[in-house]
């Protein structure tokens, strides 16, 4: 398994619109792409900041997702809602 975090902090004013987009990519991810296993969007206390933890079977799934349309259309979408993005991958998940 591959596992992906990603931290994005949004720009003031954006979250609003920020969360449904990411929403149904998430939600797009788990439905259409077979090698996507788990995908969350977690908030905290700091409205900014929104946090995803993605779970694929492998590193090519993760690849696959980044070429999807619907993943392209999100990227484009929110690209000017975010402050900064910070993504790490992890090639082994123990359970």
């Amino acid at each position: 398994m591959f596992a992906v975090t990603v931290t994005f902090t949004l720009k003031p004013g954006t979250r609003d619109t920020f969360l449904p987009l990411m929403v149904e990519n998430a939600s797009t991810s788990l439905r259409d792409e077979p090698g996507c296993r788990q995908f969350d969007v977690c908030l905290g206390d700091d409205p900014a900041t929104v946090f995803l933890y993605e779970i694929y079977d492998e590193g090519a799934a993760f690849a696959a997702h980044l070429e999807s349309a619907h993943f392209q259309s999100f990227d484009t979408a929110v690209a000017d809602m975010i402050a900064t993005k910070t993504v790490h991958k992890y090639s082994e998940v123990i359970r």
